[in-house]
């Protein structure tokens, strides 16, 4: 559908009366439309990453994967509370349709002013005249999703319940959910504001379980960009996989549909939610910090190299580096693309911040992905200082074609 088809669609409320749960697409916009990038998993240019600029939300992929990782985040999981297929489809379409609007900085349906006074507006507003700032949003579906809807048939073989790591001390108040929305923004606003306005638009079909705000992002898919820090101040993951990088992406990241017909451009998310224990941290030497990640502070370089990217000798490295366990080399070549961020929420009431790190990975087989790198890791340095204390995994669906596709179609197409 078109903008022009949209200004003469019927009204909001001659579609859903006034129970107010539905969406309609109006016309009304946020602000003027910027130029779009050519794809969710192309690069983008610093100036257009300046001026705001739209990512393409249509596309062989979800856009937020393989996309520049911005510089915020809003992470939100969801639990299901209707049992009719039908309405959670629609549910699906009405995201969809909503996304497409806000990743091209508009508002949702008919605005967030001008409608009828007596009825809610379709758009929360907090992102009037703010530019797109690359929003991306991106949504997965999680295994306790399989459990309903007569959908257990389809649940793909890559997306396995994660096991029990050692030193995991998961809060099952921050894991799980039968869905997610990853948005990603330049402007905070703009991402809280996306994943408010779904959860309006979701609301007696789903509810939030938990979610994430992060910032400072700790990854890049930018070739040749430096690799952004860490709370703990050092590089890590330089060698992750970019946008650009078309075979790696293909190898590693996009699910070819071998288990599951309906993932074939898609991928599996895990999202981890790691405490740093950076009082303790902050109190060790740098000789140790160095010898525990494996890499300089200054430049990030492995140990007895001179820059962040030179490839590391691991025999150089201390037995339990960070990076010597975690590279592909130690783990028969598995290979992730990370797209993690930082956070602080307050504190834990015993006068130590509660920081870290929200991990975000995605990979072509969650089993021989985030799994095996994982369990290589039980014997990490790096874990007197962290703890693992939320945890989620999702298929993540291929991309949303276009006007007339939408999130999950590949799936809920099919017979139940």
């Amino acid at each position: 559908m078109t903008d022009t088809e949209m200004t003469t669609a019927p009204s909001r409320r001659a579609l859903i009366g006034w129970g107010g749960a539905g969406l309609a697409l109006g016309a009304a916009a946020a602000g003027g439309a910027v130029a779009m990038t050519r794809s969710g998993d192309d690069d983008i240019s610093p100036a257009a990453a300046d001026a705001g600029a739209a990512v393409e939300f249509h596309g062989a992929h979800q856009a937020g994967i393989a996309t520049p990782v911005q510089d915020r985040l809003h992470f939100a999981a969801f639990d299901v509370t209707t049992d009719d297929r039908a309405e959670f489809v629609q549910m699906l379409k009405d995201w969809t349709a909503a996304a497409r609007r806000m990743t091209a900085g508009k508002a949702v349906g008919e605005g967030a002013y001008g409608g009828l006074a007596e009825a809610p507006p379709d758009d929360t507003g907090e992102a009037l005249g703010l530019k797109p700032s690359r929003l991306t949003l991106t949504v997965g579906f999680g295994p306790s999703l399989f459990e309903k809807f007569d959908l257990a048939g389809h649940r793909p073989e890559a997306l396995v319940d994660l096991p029990q790591f050692a030193g995991d001390n998961l809060d099952k108040n921050r894991s799980g959910g039968d869905l997610c929305i990853q948005a990603c923004a330049d402007d905070p606003q703009v991402a809280v504001h996306a994943v408010r306005n779904l959860a309006r638009i979701g609301f007696g079909k789903v509810v939030i379980r938990w979610s994430q705000l992060g910032f400072g992002k700790t990854s890049s898919t930018t070739p040749d960009a430096q690799t952004p820090r860490n709370l703990m101040g050092f590089k890590d993951g330089t060698r992750n996989i970019a946008g650009t990088e078309t075979d790696r992406l293909k190898k590693f990241v996009w699910a070819d549909g071998r288990d599951a017909d309906w993932m074939a451009g898609g991928s599996y998310l895990v999202a981890r939610r790691i405490r740093m224990h950076i009082e303790t941290w902050d109190r060790t030497s740098l000789q140790e910090q160095e010898d525990i990640f494996g890499r300089d502070k200054g430049e990030g370089a492995p140990v007895g190299k001179a820059k962040e990217r030179d490839k590391p000798f691991l025999p150089a490295m201390k037995p339990d580096a960070h990076v010597r366990l975690a590279h592909p080399d130690s783990n028969g070549g598995a290979t992730i693309l990370r797209r993690g961020y930082s956070f602080t929420d307050g504190t834990d009431g015993l006068g130590r911040l509660d920081a870290g790190l929200f991990f975000l990975a995605y990979q072509k087989d969650v089993r021989e992905g985030f799994i095996r790198i994982q369990r290589h890791l039980s014997t990490d340095a790096l874990n007197e200082y962290i703890q693992h204390v939320g945890s989620a995994v999702f298929a993540v669906p291929p991309g949303v074609r276009d006007q007339d596709d939408w999130w999950g179609s590949t799936l809920f197409s099919k017979e139940a």
